[in-house]
Formats: C-alpha cells, structure tokens, sequence
C-alpha cells in the first residue's frame, strides 16, 4: 500500500495544482488590470507617459487692449478724409469732366425718416491693367436741378477689371428729395 501512496501524493498535487492554475491567472490577470488601470476613453494613451507643460508665468489680463472702438473708429475717418482729400486735390487739377466718367456711375439710396445725411453709391470700374486712384465729384440737385451739395469720394487701389463702391453723404441736401450725378471723375 506505500507504493501507491506516491502515486496518489504526486496525483493530488498535480491536482491540486490544476485547480490552483486557472485562480492564480485570474488574480495576476485581476491585478495586472487594477494596476494599469485602464481607461478605454483615451485612444492608445499610455497611462505611464507623463508630459510636462510649463505653467504659464502670469494669466492674460482682463483689461482692455489699447485699440478700443472709438480710436478704431477715429482711424478709419481719419483715413477716410486723407483719401477724400487727395481725391479734392486732383480733381482741382482737372479740366472739365476728367478721364473717368465713363467708369463712374451713382445712385442715390432710399430715404429714412430720420435722415441726417443724403446718401448716394458711388460704382467704380476699373479698367485698367493696374489698381488705380479714382476721384469723383458727386452733386446732389433738387427736382429745378438746383446743385444743393458737392461731395468728393476717393478710391484708393481699384482692382483690374473689378467695380468698387464708395458712399458719398450729404448733410446739406438731408430731407430733400435730391438727385446725385458725376460732375467730374478722374482715374490715375
């Protein structure tokens, strides 16, 4: 009966060690998951990689930039009246209706109840192989044709073979159904 007691000795711990094997790898696999712990929202995301950003010195401040709305506004008339007048300095130069009435054409836009001004489009074609300077003179004449205002536009860089709009306004012909026409128009 010894004989067979190492048999059945080796039998039970090979046993016993079957039955183990499937618990130990489910434990290593319990504990390798824990210990990874895995996040599927993350795509390839390695959770042992750390990337260091610097933290920025000093957050951005809450106070306004220099360029407000008033001075952005200031620029642009002050940028409007140094066109408008370069376009008032040629046109003094010109003899008679200029070279570009042709390419100029306006129409006076719909009235307001509340108008302060007269406005009127000022259409520009170029047709030139280069951007060009137009300065046009627009008058605005009552029903008598009656000239009640004269406004000049200027253009700066025209693009080749493109129409460009400027607005002429008047302040003197404001509540009087007026009629805007070319009086003069130069390009170059």
């Amino acid at each position: 009966m010894k004989t067979n007691l190492p048999v059945r000795g080796a039998r039970g711990r090979r046993a016993a060690r079957t039955a183990l094997a499937p618990l130990a790898a489910a434990a290593l696999l319990f504990a390798f998951t824990a210990a990874c712990d895995s996040d599927t929202s993350s795509e390839g995301t390695d959770q042992g990689v750390h990337t260091l950003t610097p933290e920025p010195e000093e957050s951005p401040s809450e106070a306004p930039s220099p360029r407000t709305q008033r001075s952005f506004a200031a620029s642009v008339s002050a940028e409007s009246e140094r066109v408008r007048q370069e376009a008032a300095e040629r046109l003094e130069e010109v003899e008679g209706r200029g070279n570009a009435v042709g390419d100029v054409s306006v129409n006076g836009l719909p009235l307001t109840a509340s108008e302060e001004a007269r406005s009127a489009l000022v259409r520009v074609t170029n047709p030139t192989d280069e951007p060009t300077f137009f300065a046009v003179k627009v008058e605005f004449v009552d029903a008598e044709d009656k000239v009640l205002d004269t406004v000049v536009v200027g253009v700066e860089d025209a693009p080749p073979g493109r129409t460009v709009t400027a607005q002429a306004n008047s302040r003197k012909a404001a509540g009087v159904k007026t009629f805007p026409r070319v009086a003069q128009a130069e390009r170059g």
